[in-house]
């Protein structure tokens, strides 16, 4: 039976919905500008090489900075929203990533620019794992594969927006009030988390999802936090989704987010429009991809079928690439697009992760998995670059 405390909440749905979706949002919003950060430079990778008078190697150094710092604070994160709660790791996060913003702003060299760069990756690179652990909280575990692919369809924005609109923006003002706007931005971010966002609806004096549906409450984790995370790491189940995203999200990014544009203006005589408008196809493919991929994922009840399908559509795509094969008209277009959408598979290893580690870790869970995106593509952005 449902407590006093429980019973009394429950005529509220009102303030559980809005509590909810304000959390939601505010943590999208943080998302939003941590995939701005990561896409961006393949955009500006022109005015960066003129503004610090870097070679392609070191262009792929500066941009990979955020992956490396991204990477190592995988692990630490998801302790952190496992122990603080993802409210104070999103408010620090936004407030650290605005500063980076600002310093990468006004840098007048390449080693104070990677500073900025190090520092808004540090912010960024607990967005993640704060929303997951937040969407756990104030979502059905039912819907968490399609609630995730959600959030990857509009953070995207975020990735869309560092393309093309961008490109038009830099038309008008440069790439360096650009970044002083994102930072500013952040910090507001950061300040209206603290003010609105809540770690999950019990610190609102709520009951849990499950409560109302008369489930228990899913058990806290007993013990030390190292204890939490040995229990993850043990488990050979958690290990295939760090892989897969080592992999497919490893090429995506690096790709995406900084060697695509280069590639279709020096080996298929693209121009820097056509090219970002290729990106944007590719992360908008990719975006819908992730909503799709979840949504269908949750409905059949089944992850690897699904992940393993459009796995392969993914791999298949980079064959043209590889190949050096022409792209005339259209078909180049197509390709980007099926080649977001196939990337999407990778969104899935959240959910499978999760899945087969207790609730109240689910914040180191996932972090495990998202560890392996970032690794890969902090590999793979500079080495992209070693040919020049």
């Amino acid at each position: 039976m449902m407590s006093a405390e429980i019973m009394k909440n429950k005529p509220h749905p009102a303030r559980m919905r809005n509590l909810r979706w304000t959390t939601f949002l505010l943590a999208v919003l943080a998302y939003v500008i941590s995939y701005f950060h990561r896409v961006a430079p393949a955009t500006i990778a022109g005015d960066l090489q003129l503004a610090f008078h870097a070679s392609a190697a070191a262009l792929g150094g500066l941009a990979a900075t955020y992956f490396y710092v991204y990477t190592i604070m995988q692990i630490p994160t998801g302790i952190l929203a496992d122990t603080l709660g993802p409210r104070r790791i999103l408010t620090l996060g936004g407030f650290v990533a605005g500063v980076g913003a600002l310093l990468f702003a006004y840098a007048d060299t390449l080693s104070a620019a990677a500073v900025g760069r190090t520092l808004a990756g540090l912010g960024v690179s607990v967005t993640f794992i704060a929303m997951l652990k937040l969407n756990a909280a104030w979502f059905h575990d039912r819907h968490f594969g399609t609630i995730v692919g959600f959030v990857i369809l509009l953070g995207n924005v975020g990735g869309v927006l560092a393309t093309a609109p961008l490109a038009e923006v830099l038309r008008y003002v440069s790439w360096r009030s650009v970044f002083y706007m994102i930072g500013v931005l952040s910090i507001v971010i950061a300040v209206l988390s603290w003010v609105f966002v809540r770690d999950h609806p019990g610190q609102a004096g709520l009951p849990s999802l499950r409560e109302l549906e008369g489930e228990a409450a899913h058990p806290l984790h007993v013990g030390h936090w190292y204890e939490g995370l040995l229990t993850v790491i043990r488990n050979r189940a958690s290990w295939p989704g760090f892989w897969v995203t080592f992999g497919y999200a490893g090429s995506f990014f690096a790709f995406a987010g900084l060697w695509a544009v280069p590639y279709l203006q020096e080996v298929h005589g693209m121009s820097r429009d056509i090219a970002t408008q290729h990106t944007s196809l590719l992360l908008g493919g990719f975006a819908l991809g992730a909503m799709t991929i979840g949504a269908v994922s949750d409905r059949i009840g089944r992850r690897r079928p699904v992940l393993i399908g459009t796995g392969l559509v993914y791999l298949l795509c980079w064959l043209p690439l590889v190949l050096v094969l022409p792209l005339p008209g259209a078909a180049s277009y197509v390709l980007f697009l099926l080649m977001g959408l196939g990337a999407a598979s990778f969104t899935l290893s959240w959910a499978c992760v999760k899945e087969v580690n207790p609730h109240a870790l689910s914040g180191m869970a996932t972090s495990v998995a998202n560890t392996g995106a970032f690794l890969g593509t902090g590999i793979l952005q500079p080495a992209g670059g070693l040919g020049d």
